[in-house]
């Protein structure tokens, strides 16, 4: 059975959907027929077609649920929940900004831990369920730079690990993707970068997150790391 057939019908929540790895995975997912619940900070709420387009900042738990509470009165249910909202500042600790440092924190991890719980306990309570956590190969390595990023990424993945560990049971997968460097609009304010040609293309990132959701069933990904063909840059 292909990808088209198993998601066919579903609805799909993704968070940071303005831009980036969120923007190209609800562009590729358009193209396919499922219901599209697309959140950012940037969105005005509207509904065309099978997409509904709504505000969203995760760091605010009132926003969080009105988003929740949108997704599940306007199609019944949502089946699977992309986490690709995200921001970062690389500098050293010694040398960054603690409003960067809480920043990340708030959004990265904090944001993903509201999500998970009101989208969390909904596929509990219906025994089905996929949830996609965004982490980063910084979430997993110790890279010069990126303390307050690398803090709120370890964050993630260990929340994702424990949400495997509750949800499992309950019939909800839970996914841990890490990237390596991803050529997107991520980098734009950043002054210093590595090479963005070398990076992974977003487009690459939106494809197996597709391919992720659209699995068999039978088994759980627990965790994938999809990195550039030159590893870390």
């Amino acid at each position: 059975m292909d990808t088209y057939q198993q998601l066919k019908g579903k609805t799909i929540a993704i968070t940071g959907s303005s831009k980036g790895i969120g923007k190209e995975t609800a562009e590729l997912l358009k193209e396919l027929e499922v219901n599209l619940v697309l959140g950012s900070r940037q969105n005005k709420e509207d509904l065309t077609n099978n997409v509904l387009t709504l505000p969203l900042d995760v760091t605010n738990e009132a926003s969080v649920s009105a988003f929740y509470e949108k997704s599940i009165k306007h199609f019944g249910t949502v089946d699977v929940l992309i986490n690709s909202a995200g921001v970062g500042v690389f500098e050293s600790i010694i040398d960054s900004s603690t409003a960067d440092f809480d920043e990340m924190l708030s959004v990265n991890l904090r944001g993903t831990y509201l999500t998970c719980k009101y989208f969390g306990k909904h596929m509990a309570e219906q025994r089905k369920g996929h949830i996609l956590n965004l982490v980063s190969v910084a979430g997993t390595t110790a890279l010069s730079g990126c303390g307050g990023y690398s803090a709120s990424k370890f964050g993630v993945l260990g929340l994702t690990k424990v949400l495997q560990t509750e949800l499992r049971q309950k019939g909800v997968q839970v996914t841990s993707v890490i990237p390596g460097s991803v050529s997107s609009s991520f980098w734009e304010k950043i002054e210093s970068k590595p090479d963005l040609s070398k990076m992974i293309p977003t487009n690459t990132i939106a494809k197996h997150l597709v391919s992720i959701i659209g699995q068999p069933q039978g088994a759980f990904v627990d965790e994938i790391t999809i990195m550039p063909p030159l590893g870390i840059l």
